[in-house]
């Protein structure tokens, strides 16, 4: 039997690591080293893999064929690449972090955030080095695809 402790322990992490998660997305879209969206995803990924450091899928809903059929080979491209990748559920939160930073944009475009991109390595190194262990931890423990839920708030 697993210890109280150990899923309290467990709980506490994931939900370091979700802040840091946020708080490293909000930095690198400050800084302009954030790439949003299915469509522009695979064309940053197409021409220049080498400077993306961590891909995050985001879906909540796990029945869309589609998506999940996109997820595929943005995973694939990127573990063939070397490049981090974590999955999140909590589409919302991510909508409150990012969705309305810039009006410029439209609808479609600021709709799709289920796959994103940090392009610089010196975007919030912490954070980022961060989420980047909590991918190798769980890599370890057989988790080709590390997951990690955000928390509403």
């Amino acid at each position: 039997m697993i210890p109280v402790e150990s899923f309290v322990s467990i709980e506490n992490r994931m939900q370091s690591v979700g802040l840091a998660l946020e708080e490293l997305l909000v930095t690198a879209q400050k800084q302009d080293c954030l790439t949003v969206g299915i469509y522009e995803s695979a064309k940053l990924l197409n021409a220049d893999p080498d400077s993306v450091v961590l891909c995050v899928l985001a879906a909540d809903d796990v029945d869309d064929v589609a998506l999940q059929i996109h997820f595929t080979l943005l995973q694939s491209f990127c573990c063939d690449s070397g490049i981090t990748i974590l999955r999140v559920s909590g589409v919302q939160r991510l909508h409150q972090l990012l969705g309305a930073v810039d009006a410029n944009r439209n609808q479609e475009e600021h709709g799709d955030l289920h796959c994103m991109l940090v392009t610089n390595p010196q975007a919030d190194h912490c954070r980022l080095q961060e989420v980047g262990t909590y991918c190798q931890e769980s890599r370890r423990l057989d988790q080709w695809v590390p997951e990690l839920a955000l928390q509403e708030r």
